[in-house]
């Protein structure tokens, strides 16, 4: 018998190992896939609507709900906010994650055929 240095049986030869992807293999014919891009965008182009996205998100983090006022004194959800990006009592008050959220469906419907995106 194989002992490791800690006087343990070495259990790394196991021939019987199963793999996540052995398991999964059946259903991938079932799974939607995302085609690779017609071309590739250019790191000036990424640069230049990431930096548009930023913009918006920084601009709509200093306009406030109407009707919501701010008050002073400790938020009880001031971790959470610092989580998920959000702005007490303005466009951002949800933070990022509806953003997220809304990507993921989209690449889902997307990847479904669902819906055609180009």
């Amino acid at each position: 018998s194989t002992q490791s240095t800690w006087g343990i049986k070495n259990l790394a030869p196991m021939a019987s190992r199963v793999r996540f992807l052995d398991l999964v293999r059946p259903a991938s014919g079932l799974i939607p896939e995302v085609e690779q891009p017609l071309k590739k965008l250019s790191f000036n182009d990424k640069m230049l609507w990431t930096s548009i996205t930023l913009f918006i998100y920084l601009i709509c983090c200093q306009v406030p709900i109407y009707g919501v006022y701010k008050q002073d004194g400790a938020d009880p959800l001031y971790w959470l906010r610092v989580i998920l990006a959000s702005n007490k009592g303005t466009l951002m008050e949800l933070g990022i994650s509806p953003i997220i959220t809304s990507g993921m469906i989209c690449q889902l419907l997307a990847g479904a055929k669902i819906i055609d995106v180009d």
